[in-house]
């Protein structure tokens, strides 16, 4: 049997390599944040690599944030800025179903309590005010709408004020509007409004209090219920679609 030709690498290795080696230039700092790149054509002689594979190369740094055309002017590396770099986060989010969603919401258990705690030792006064203003206006509604609006801006304060872009932008992606309402669309409908309204003031007692370890916990505890509901719900899908391989089960999605 003939053996495949190994000389030759595929085009998608190539391109690979072409996005690694501007990736190496931007990181040994050649390329500067902002910088213009090199035309297509002296950027790929320079690199040894094909036009058309600097081409994929390209357009598949611009599509995770790190390059931007800017129209008539040419490549620029970006400000690299982490919100920008990890909205890819946000897509898995918004994507995922069943088991994935769980493991989504373990992650985000885990930064979100380190966040808070984070936050605790701090936060602002005026980022504190923000944060009543969010916990004040989800008391004093029952429409699901406006609570998951103040509840994204509540937990964004907090991510923000624990001083780490990073974090906060992977919390950012984890927590996006269109993840949150489809695990609250079912949690909510278990009359959970109470509870978590005691979850979020717990949470502002703690940034009251100045107090990174009661911040840690209740925020935890926060995430942990909905983790635990949600999980409860993929077990129960799984269940009867084992009884049903034809039914609907239950996982949110």
């Amino acid at each position: 049997m003939d053996q495949p030709d190994q000389s030759a690498p595929q085009k998608g290795t190539v391109t690979q390599r072409a996005i690694e080696q501007i990736k190496a230039m931007i990181g040994g700092g050649s390329l500067e944040p902002g910088q213009r790149l090199p035309t297509e054509r002296d950027l790929a002689s320079q690199l040894g690599i094909s036009r058309s594979s600097m081409r994929e190369a390209i357009r598949a740094l611009t599509v995770l944030g790190v390059l931007e055309a800017r129209h008539g002017s040419g490549i620029y590396v970006t400000q690299l800025e982490a919100g920008d770099l990890l909205e890819t986060f946000g897509v898995v989010a918004d994507l995922s179903r069943g088991p994935r969603l769980v493991e989504l919401l373990e992650v985000r258990r885990v930064l979100e309590s380190t966040a808070t705690a984070l936050a605790a030792a701090r936060i602002t006064e005026t980022q504190l005010s923000d944060v009543e203003k969010h916990l004040e206006a989800m008391n004093a509604t029952d429409d699901p709408e406006e609570i998951l609006s103040h509840d994204l801006a509540f937990h964004r304060t907090i991510a923000f004020a624990a001083g780490n872009d990073t974090m906060a932008a992977i919390l950012e992606g984890l927590s996006s509007r269109t993840f949150r309402a489809r695990v609250w669309r079912g949690y909510q409908e278990e009359g959970a409004f109470e509870r978590t309204r005691r979850e979020h003031a717990r949470i502002h007692r703690a940034l009251v209090a100045r107090d990174p370890e009661a911040a840690r916990a209740a925020a935890a505890a926060h995430v942990g219920e909905v983790e635990e509901w949600l999980r409860a719900q993929v077990d129960e899908g799984t269940e009867n679609r084992r009884r049903d391989p034809g039914g609907p089960g239950t996982i949110p999605g």
